[in-house]
């Protein structure tokens, strides 16, 4: 919980510093904050491969859902894996711009996050439920990639001793 309170308080005070009063996301963001702490969440088992460690991974792990010899369909399976996609991408390119930069195509991620959010939306709506932050996302990705950006440059160094703080972003 002292992790959750840290991420809020760091995201908060980096909207108030950015001028972007009020935006419902900051919840939201603080959550991926924290879920991502633990690397079994970044990177979570599948079944194409052991670990979706790549955003080509998890796109692979959703075509394998589609698969006429797959032993069960489960289309929440899609949704929650593109939501993943969504927030892997953000995250990775808030937080670990550089190493995206030099690993894989930052474009990429962003077309790829976008289109995550923005299904995930589009399949909320479609069943009548709430789409939470998932289209405000979609349409402005690259302006919250760079509040992470700027919250990991600004507001992390006043950290709490956990070993997230340790990733080496280069």
């Amino acid at each position: 919980m002292e992790l959750r309170r840290f991420f809020d308080r760091a995201i908060r005070a980096s909207f108030s510093d950015l001028a972007f009063r009020d935006d419902p996301v900051v919840p939201y963001l603080a959550d991926l904050l924290t879920r991502f702490a633990r690397t079994e969440t970044l990177f979570p088992h599948g079944t194409t491969v052991p670990r979706l460690e790549t955003v080509v991974d998890m796109v692979t792990e959703i075509h394998g859902f589609w698969q006429a010899e797959a032993s069960s369909f489960r289309p929440e399976r899609e949704v929650s894996l593109r939501r993943h996609i969504g927030d892997f991408t953000l995250f990775m390119i808030g937080i670990f711009r550089e190493r995206v930069e030099r690993s894989a195509s930052t474009s990429y991620y962003i077309v790829e996050g976008k289109r995550a959010y923005r299904f995930v939306s589009e399949h909320a709506r479609a069943s009548d439920r709430q789409d939470a932050p998932y289209h405000r996302l979609a349409e402005r990705f690259e302006n919250y990639a760079r509040v992470l950006d700027y919250t990991r440059r600004v507001h992390f160094f006043d950290h709490p001793p956990h070993r997230f703080f340790r990733l080496d972003g280069e």
